[in-house]
């Protein structure tokens, strides 16, 4: 990564402070692992495999806060340029639309511009990992029945901002310097929710021309 792109990444200019591991934990010592595996500049696809052994849900765990916290960092970088006047909807392009939906004040799909949805987004991902009943980080405590379903959510939720930010923001990643860091990031996403079926293929497919020319 060139001085110039760290300064950019490491800017603090995420739009919601970083998730940490506590150092000692099974999970900190499956982060280190799979954060050597990516910097030793092995192959994605092997990376993201699950390592012989290893619990599944801590696994998936692990990479769902890790995407969380460097995808924040992608919006981050190009979020002053994106406004309610230059993305009055949250989309991907003409043919694809994202509403916003929760069960508290959006009980039903709502268009809204897409920095709106996009603090909806972060806020709510943020709540699930920092849930204690979700994502246990105390040894011995079991993750819930339905933490793969709910990963799948968050995991779906944050490919939209990849698509928000490859088809309306891609311009100013350019002009950072930076395409080849988000390059390499969205590759590992998708090779990850790919050989875990943690993604919806449908959900893929605003992307789908520019992955098979970037993950054959």
């Amino acid at each position: 990564m060139s001085i110039a792109l760290k300064q950019v990444f490491n800017k603090d200019k995420t739009f919601r402070p970083k998730r940490k591991f506590e150092p000692g934990t099974q999970r900190f010592e499956l982060h280190k692992k799979a954060q050597a595996s990516l910097n030793s500049g092995v192959d994605l696809r092997a990376a993201v495999q699950l390592p012989h052994g290893e619990d599944l849900n801590d696994w998936v765990a692990v990479h769902v806060v890790d995407f969380f916290n460097r995808i924040n960092l992608i919006y981050g970088t190009v979020c002053e340029f994106c406004t309610e006047k230059s993305c009055p909807v949250m989309s991907g392009g003409p043919r694809y639309e994202y509403r916003w939906q929760d069960d508290h004040k959006y009980k039903k799909p709502t268009a809204l511009p897409a920095p709106q949805y996009m603090n909806l987004l972060m806020d709510w991902i943020e709540v699930q990992i920092n849930n204690e009943d979700i994502f246990p980080t105390s040894i011995g405590i079991p993750f819930p029945k339905n933490f793969i379903q709910i990963c799948k959510k968050i995991l779906c939720r944050l490919f939209r901002v990849f698509v928000h930010v490859y088809i309306h923001h891609f311009d100013r990643i350019i002009l950072m310097g930076a395409e080849a860091h988000v390059n390499t990031c969205y590759k590992h996403f998708y090779y990850f929710g790919t050989e875990l079926h943690l993604i919806d293929r449908k959900e893929l497919e605003p992307l789908k021309e520019m992955t098979s020319r970037m993950c054959h």
